[in-house]
């Protein structure tokens, strides 16, 4: 058997409304289905706009860019993170600050981002990482001491709630990606949503070449080409109908995960804060040292028997790519830990109970238990 790391649900109304965008001849950056995925989106999470993008790399990009954040500033980010989050930061000439991770959560250490504030400090992205929310108060706290803005980046957590409210609605602006692997997907695609009337008209300003307002094709400013398509908002809009059974199907992942490889020696699985909602966007776990493989060894050992997982992501601080804008390197010990050790196992939407069984069958027998929980 083989078990993909993650295969995506395509709903039948995305297919039906993407054939009908086809049909239409809005194909492009213009239709119907932009207006009612953004629509849809806003209301879901109980923000006033929603705007869609190419994807969460734009979207991030658009955020920053919107709240004026560019050379000379400085964005505090986590160590670990998606490169994404730190090359956004990037591309408005702004400099990412690096903050370690918490072991529990792996999201960023709050307690740690204020002795990296500086004067030049202008916002923090906190990631909520692989489905669980970041501790949103006492870096909220923060900000506001300092009058910093808070970019969200939602990306892997669509639906996830802290204390109650939707991840991505808490800051000045929180950023979506809609990749294929995604919660909601679009194939590729992002959305920036925001409370802020005069954020959102900027957002929508840049995300479109930066039309004047006076007269189109007159450009007072540089812009960007982060226009969705129509073809991918149909898609997006067939998902995000069908995203409540999505999120049910994530906890089930979860809860079988949970079920079936809990009583395995020196493997950790996530945990969850009694403040958060995880919605499990990818099943990660950490091996420890009593384990009887190497991290790398165990995805050996399930790749040969069919099983994909993937590795954990690395230091940003510690990426080559970073050399070239003379950031130093830096040692963050939590961040480097978890790299080193942890995986995600299969957790796609289409993930079936026969794959479940065999992806747990499979680890159990490699740990010399090959006893499988019954189903």
């Amino acid at each position: 058997m083989h078990v993909p790391v993650n295969a995506p649900i395509i709903t039948e109304s995305a297919k039906r409304y993407v054939g009908q965008a086809m049909e239409s001849g809005w194909v492009s950056s213009a239709g119907k289905y932009i207006d009612l995925f953004e629509e849809k989106f806003a209301e879901f999470l109980g923000v006033k706009h929603a705007v869609t993008t190419t994807s969460g790399t734009s979207a991030l990009h658009l955020g920053l860019a919107s709240l004026g954040i560019g050379e000379g500033d400085e964005v505090i980010v986590p160590d670990f993170t998606m490169i994404a989050s730190v090359f956004s930061v990037l591309y408005t000439g702004a400099k990412p600050v690096f903050v370690d991770s918490e072991p529990e959560t792996f999201n960023i250490d709050v307690f740690r981002i204020e002795e990296k504030i500086t004067e030049r400090t202008k916002a923090i992205m906190p990631v909520h990482i692989y489905g669980h929310p970041v501790n949103m108060d006492p870096l909220k706290d923060i900000a506001d001491r300092h009058r910093l803005f808070v970019i969200e980046d939602a990306a892997e957590v669509h639906g996830a709630k802290y204390k109650g409210k939707y991840c991505g609605s808490m800051g000045d602006v929180g950023c979506f990606s809609f990749y294929g692997n995604k919660i909601i997907t679009t194939g590729e695609g992002g959305m920036v949503v925001t409370n802020d009337d005069a954020l959102a008209s900027r957002v929508r300003s840049l995300k479109d070449l930066a039309h004047s307002s006076v007269k189109r094709f007159v450009h007072e400013e540089v812009g960007y080409n982060y226009r969705m398509t129509n073809l991918q908002a149909a898609c997006g809009l067939g998902q995000l109908e069908h995203v409540e059974e999505f999120l049910e199907k994530k906890k089930w992942m979860a809860s079988e995960y949970e079920k079936r490889l809990k009583d395995i020696p020196g493997l950790r699985l996530p945990v969850t804060k009694n403040w958060a909602e995880n919605v499990y966007w990818m099943y990660a776990i950490l091996l420890e040292r009593s384990f009887p493989y190497s991290r790398d060894e165990f995805r050996l050992k399930l790749k040969e028997k069919g099983v994909d997982t993937r590795d954990f992501f690395t230091s940003s601080s510690l990426q080559p790519a970073l050399r070239q804008y003379g950031l130093p390197e830096e040692r963050f010990p939590v961040t480097e830990d978890i790299a080193r050790r942890g995986l995600y196992l299969p957790s796609g939407l289409a993930l079936t109970e026969e794959q479940m069984t065999y992806v747990c069958g499979t680890i159990k027998e490699l740990v010399g238990n090959p006893q499988v929980v019954a189903v």
